[in-house]
């Protein structure tokens, strides 16, 4: 038994270690990316044994491997992630995508590389695509998931049309199971590559005609993926930079609640973008805009959160759960009532002086000087924001105690304001 084999033997062994990272990526991978709407089908593997020592036979030729460790340290898709894009300029924005969520060990490998020699005469430039060396972050395993952070994954980008061409190109060229290609059949796969890269352009276009097409009065979204290309386009010119995944947020969450409200076109989502703060750090676009559809009408909540147990990591199931939820929903509306009344006083006398606008509710100093608010009340209302950011865009279960001590310090804090100020209109709760 040579070390090949031996090595193939123990591969076998650790073969679902492998399959196991490259599921975790892909996951966290697939769900960031329709969560920012980037069409893409991803996939994963761990490589078949039976392919990887074919493949290791291959390059001992020239590797000459002398131990174990000379062939982990060479073969680096062990693990592997597929991302196929639908628009191939979605690539950068796949990119940020993930550098947010993966340790990158090592520089992002970008094909066509000049350095390399091809394998045949060719007239086009072969593969395009960009393949990453990553590493799942600790903190997002759970504990028995921990040691797959150790795992090196490659996640191969490139565009739909190219890895299906690179799939045909690799197994006939690399891994003939029929004898070498003859000068005629190289010249076809040249041929197509041509073809693919003008497909390429072609979708490139067809992207630009669906976000010109989105972007007409009166279209609706017909999903995510277009809502999220109507904000990164509107948004950037108020952020004064290009909007990338973790700036959107749930987007997918943002386009359920605007179909279930019948809001989701170009001309009801334009005048709440204007209205976004550039700080998209502390709250995303996606979050900013669900405050001011449920702020403007209060009544909107229970459809919102029908929007959030659907995506929560761990959805609530009706049947024998559905009086609780009842009863949670009750605490969470009484909740946001007495919040969007808070809001709509501050409002109101922030409005009399001249200040209208988010940047000045959030202001504490503003808070203290011009609505009368003292500081320990700011604390506590500053406490309760966090309680209802926690309420509204979290994915963890609402803890009902924590919602019904708010709603009694919210009623304290309205009874303080409207002793102590002009009466000012107020919706009842």
């Amino acid at each position: 038994m040579d070390l090949i084999d031996r090595f193939i033997e123990r591969y076998r062994r650790e073969f679902d270690f492998f399959d196991q990272a490259a599921r975790l990526a892909h996951g966290q991978l697939d769900s960031a990316l329709a969560s920012s709407g980037i069409q893409a089908m991803v996939t994963y593997r761990a490589k078949r044994p039976d392919r990887l020592e074919q493949k290791l036979r291959q390059r001992d030729k020239s590797k000459n491997y002398k131990n174990t460790q000379d062939i982990y340290d060479d073969i680096v898709d062990f693990a592997g992630v597929r991302v196929a894009l639908y628009f191939p300029g979605a690539r950068e924005e796949v990119d940020k995508v993930i550098q947010a969520n993966f340790d990158i060990a090592g520089k992002p490998k970008k094909f066509p590389q000049a350095s390399s020699t091809p394998t045949y005469e060719k007239r086009f430039s072969g593969y395009w695509a960009t393949h990453y060396r990553v590493r799942l972050r600790d903190h997002y395993l759970q504990t028995p998931q921990k040691r797959y952070s150790d795992a090196v994954i490659e996640i191969q980008v490139a565009s739909v049309l190219m890895h299906a061409w690179s799939e045909v190109e690799h197994d006939l060229v690399y891994k003939p199971l029929q004898g070498s290609l003859s000068e005629d059949e190289y010249a076809i796969l040249d041929e197509l590559n041509g073809l693919v890269l003008a497909g390429e352009i072609a979708l490139e276009r067809l992207q630009r005609a669906i976000a010109s097409r989105v972007a007409r009065e009166g279209t609706p979204f017909t999903s995510h993926y277009e809502l999220a290309a109507f904000l990164q386009r509107c948004a950037a010119p108020i952020l004064q930079a290009e909007v990338n995944e973790s700036a959107l947020g749930r987007v997918d969450a943002l386009y359920e609640l605007l179909v279930r409200l019948e809001l989701n076109t170009p001309e009801h989502v334009r005048p709440f973008i204007s209205a976004i703060h550039p700080d998209v750090e502390k709250r995303t676009i996606s979050d900013q805009l669900v405050d001011q559809i449920l702020e403007s009408d209060p009544t909107r909540y229970r459809v919102y959160a029908g929007v959030r147990r659907k995506y929560e990591h761990d959805p609530k199931v009706l049947g024998s759960n559905a009086e609780p939820l009842k009863h949670e929903e009750a605490v969470l509306g009484a909740f946001m009532r007495k919040w969007i009344e808070l809001e709509q006083h501050i409002s109101a006398a922030l409005k009399s002086q001249g200040m209208e606008g988010p940047q000045f509710i959030t202001n504490r100093s503003v808070l203290e000087r011009f609505v009368g608010i003292e500081p320990e009340m700011r604390r506590e209302i500053d406490r309760i924001r966090m309680v209802r950011n926690k309420a509204v865009h979290g994915r963890e279960q609402i803890d009902v105690s924590e919602l019904k001590e708010a709603t009694r310090l919210l009623k304290r804090i309205l009874r303080h304001l409207r002793d102590g100020n002009e009466p000012i209109a107020i919706v009842d709760a």
